[in-house]
């Protein structure tokens, strides 16, 4: 089976966490641990976020005294695929003796005329207090907007249109390579219509929503988006939450799920399955290999026909 991983950024540094390497090689090992009982029988393409790596990149970009301009968040974006792939190339050829890993940079294609660019909703970066907030708003540019802890920067979110690199990826699996990919959403570019020539966009992608595109665009039959809660949670937060267990993508819709959390992940997996007629699953890292199979995490399956 070909299964196409969305993990969330937590699978790299938890909510409060210092960002430092060790903490996140440490969760690395802990992902790793969760996918290779996966990849023993299935074909594997692996994304992951980026939030917290862009964000910290972002902060010590704009605040370089050598750099007369902070690094645009397509460069920066880069930067992280190459070092959470790295990360997680190696970890998992040591899970993993004898198997193919390749980690690659990705570029995703968006459209000019997205109307995400008009209105930030995208977090990157850490939590602050809302004085604090305010106070980098200012100095800086930035747009901010209140997490469910506190505040935090917002940036450009358009949707994927297309992932430039898709064949590379087929060849990859052919030959039998475990691959990972389409970190922090791609990087997003804009292609000119007439020569092609990619150009970077200030923007970042959905992760989870460049997932679905890209299993759709391998055919996979599997999309599993992987984050810190065991389902998905009607009602989360509170006294009346319950958990969603069984779903068609229409009546996920229908829930009233966090827009900047959980309402993403729950797009991407439904229309994914409503393209495709494959499965998709939303659940927690540790539990990858029981989601797959039926055990755990909330199934977003095509409605059923009758007669």
């Amino acid at each position: 089976m070909r299964i196409v991983v969305a993990l969330g950024g937590n699978a790299l540094l938890h909510r409060g966490e210092r960002p430092d390497a060790a903490v996140q090689q440490a969760n690395i090992d802990r992902a790793v641990t969760a996918l290779a009982a996966l990849a023993h029988d299935n074909e594997l393409v692996i994304t992951h976020g980026n939030g917290p790596q862009i964000g910290l990149l972002a902060v010590e970009s704009a605040t370089d005294p050598v750099l007369s301009a902070p690094y645009p968040l397509d460069v920066l974006g880069a930067q992280t695929q190459g070092m959470i792939g790295s990360l997680l190339a190696r970890a998992l050829r040591s899970a993993l003796p004898g198997r193919q890993v390749a980690a690659l940079i990705t570029h995703t294609v968006v459209r000019a005329d997205d109307r995400a660019f008009e209105q930030p909703t995208k977090f990157v970066g850490q939590v602050y207090p809302r004085n604090v907030a305010h106070g980098l708003a200012r100095t800086r540019g930035w747009h901010i907007a209140k997490d469910t802890t506190g505040w935090r920067r917002v940036v450009p979110s358009p949707a994927p249109e297309a992932i430039v690199e898709t064949d590379t990826v087929h060849t990859l699996l052919s030959s039998g390579a475990l691959v990972i990919c389409g970190g922090g959403g791609g990087v997003p570019v804009m292609a000119d219509r007439d020569t092609g020539e990619l150009t970077g966009v200030e923007a970042v992608v959905d992760k989870d929503l460049t997932a679905a595109l890209l299993a759709e665009e391998l055919k996979a039959d599997f999309l599993l988006i992987l984050t810190d809660v065991p389902n998905v949670f009607t009602d989360f937060g509170t006294a009346r939450q319950q958990p969603v267990f069984d779903v068609t993508p229409a009546q996920l819709r229908d829930r009233a799920l966090p827009e900047g959390s959980m309402k993403p992940k729950a797009e991407a997996a439904a229309g994914f399955v409503e393209r495709t007629g494959a499965l998709a699953a939303i659940g927690a890292l540790d539990a990858a290999y029981a989601i797959v199979h039926g055990t755990s995490g909330t199934l977003v399956r095509p409605e059923l026909a009758f007669g």
